[in-house]
Order: C-alpha cells, then structure tokens, then sequence
C-alpha cells in the first residue's frame, strides 16, 4: 500500500486537520462535508450497518478485487450507481461530521474485535473480511483526501 494512506484513525484526523468547509475538491461533486458523510456511510458498510446488494454481475467480482489489491488508485471522477452523486447533509456541520466519522472508525475496530471472522457485502468487492475492509477503507479515504488536496 505504498501510496495509500495507513489505515488508522490518527492518520485520518491528521489528514482532516487540513480540512474546512469551504475546501474546494479537485474534482467532483461533493463538498468537504458530504464527503465525510460518505466515508462514514463506507464504515457503516463494513459493519453491516449498511446493507447493499452486489452492484455488478458476480463473475466480474474477482477481477474487482484483484484491482482492490493492486497499486493502482481509484480513477478521479469516479462514479458508482449506490452512491449519491449529491447527497443531503446529516450532520450540524463539517466538525460534526467529523466527530460521526471518528465514532464510526471506532465502532468498526470494537465490531472486529468483537467478531474476527464477521465478513460483509460491499457493493463491487463482495463479501470481505476486516483485513478486506481495511483495504477498502485505505484506498478509498486516499481517494477523497488527495479529491481535497489533503
């Protein structure tokens, strides 16, 4: 994961002290706020708080989870049919958002300790272990920090 950020709270908060509300992204829709409202929607996914279907036909998956664990980033502009291209704000405000995200990176962690051999859905990876999940979460947190120049 040479150019994907560490998987870990601290590097998160360190990355979202740069972050303000009106930080303009390179590329996309969302503003500073929706996109941490999306990245805590990404948590509740890899908890089963969230509950998808597979988004693609289940052949192409193992070749979607070979590019997951490639050295290749998700592609700027991209697009996925489960996620708002414009999602309304659920929080007070971007700190709020924030603070959700922090509880919900700590849900995650006591979720795994919890139950090590849990696995859930993600809409395009399938069914994914923690180890998976934390993949996930490291590309797509890289993803939209380097869309807010973070």
């Amino acid at each position: 994961m040479s150019d994907f950020l560490s998987p870990n709270l601290e590097t998160f908060l360190g990355k979202l002290a740069d972050l303000s509300s009106d930080t303009s992204p390179e590329w996309g829709s969302m503003n500073a706020q929706q996109m941490i409202e999306h990245l805590s929607n990404s948590m509740d996914l890899s908890i089963g708080e969230l509950k998808v279907e597979l988004s693609i036909p289940e052949e192409k998956v193992a070749g979607a989870v070979a590019y997951l664990h490639s050295e290749k980033p998700f592609p700027k502009g991209f697009k996925v049919n489960y996620a708002p291209e414009n999602p309304s704000l659920r929080n007070k405000n971007l700190e709020a958002a924030i603070d959700e995200l922090t509880i919900k990176w700590i849900a995650f962690q006591e979720y795994y300790a919890n139950t090590p051999d849990a696995s859930n859905l993600h809409p395009v990876y399938g069914e994914l272990n923690e180890a998976a999940w934390l993949r996930v979460h490291s590309k797509h947190f890289t993803h939209h920090f380097l869309q807010f120049n973070l």
